[in-house]
């Protein structure tokens, strides 16, 4: 097998670090479905050191391997992107290596005595899982990405359930109270690491949001009681980034009724696909909301984890 340079990567290099994801997207879903500002976000975050949590492969200035660092526990759990060609299984073990050291020198700073790293993956992925196995890595869990058609026909504006109502998120006031809402409804979701609003912005990558694809919506007794955060600016399809009810509230349809308004308010646009991402063991039911509104199986990715100490 081929080996190649590592070195940290740059902002000047999300166009071929998007290139590299493409390519490894087409190998996986059969199709790209990775946009370059998306990849710049992730380089841009206030909490992402590049220097020392990024790795950029390059084998004759082509990238072939790819990872990213990032911390969001200030603990033991840290969370790493980890991408490589088919062809080059012993650069992204080198790589791999360099981001365990990495992790357990974060974790061992935030005063943990081992790190807890999780790395997402298809389940049918570029990375031979037989490398990850033998450092003793093991998949956790596993997510489910969904898409639905979309027809400006029939995806009209639904009509509210009794009691419930919905507004856009049009003020500082209202961004903060999407903030405390996510905070609440996903407290019991695998894997949720609680984040002050300010880091909120940025993991969400606020500056670049269509806040008009976000609303509140609230009922008579309860008040705002659920949220559906959405963005447009995926070239591939719409996007459910994430949708939360409390847990007083559900059952009311509430939820069904966020995910039919942003149907709606993409085909509005003239999208003519919606996606979102979902945990297979969810305990509130939400793949089953998401089935019965038509949304099917793209494809899957599998969280993996290992114990560094």
């Amino acid at each position: 097998m081929p080996t190649a340079d590592l070195r940290p990567a740059t902002l000047a290099d999300a166009p071929a670090i998007t290139a590299l994801l493409n390519e490894i997207d087409r190998i996986e879903i059969g199709r790209p479905e990775t946009d370059q500002h998306t990849v710049e976000a992730d380089l841009k975050h206030q909490q992402t050191d590049l220097t020392q949590d990024s790795w950029l492969a390059l084998d004759d200035g082509r990238p072939v391997a790819y990872g990213l660092l990032w911390d969001e526990s200030g603990g033991e759990r840290i969370d790493i992107d980890h991408y490589v060609l088919p062809d080059h299984q012993r650069t992204g073990l080198r790589m791999l290596a360099a981001m365990e050291a990495r992790a357990l020198a974060k974790a061992r700073a935030n005063g943990a005595e081992r790190a807890v790293v999780h790395l997402h993956l298809n389940t049918r992925p570029t990375t031979d899982t037989a490398l990850l196995t033998e450092r003793g890595w093991s998949v956790v869990r596993t997510h489910h990405v969904l898409r639905r058609a979309l027809d400006p026909a029939t995806d009209l504006p639904p009509e509210a359930p009794a009691g419930v109502r919905v507004r856009a998120c049009a003020t500082e006031a209202d961004r903060v109270r999407v903030h405390e809402l996510y905070q609440r409804t996903f407290a019991q979701h695998f894997d949720f690491q609680p984040r002050p609003y300010g880091l909120w912005l940025d993991d969400i990558d606020a500056a670049g949001l269509d806040w008009s694809l976000v609303w509140i919506a609230g009922t008579d007794d309860l008040g705002d009681a659920g949220f559906l955060l959405a963005r447009d600016d995926r070239e591939a399809m719409g996007w459910i980034r994430s949708i939360g009810v409390l847990r007083e509230a559900r059952g009311r349809g509430v939820g069904g009724f966020l995910l039919r308004h942003a149907f709606a308010a993409f085909a509005a646009r003239g999208r003519d696909t919606v996606g979102l991402g979902v945990d297979t063991a969810n305990a509130t039911g939400a793949p089953r909301l998401y089935g019965r509104n038509g949304m099917t199986v793209h494809f899957a990715v599998d969280t993996w984890e290992a114990v560094i100490a």
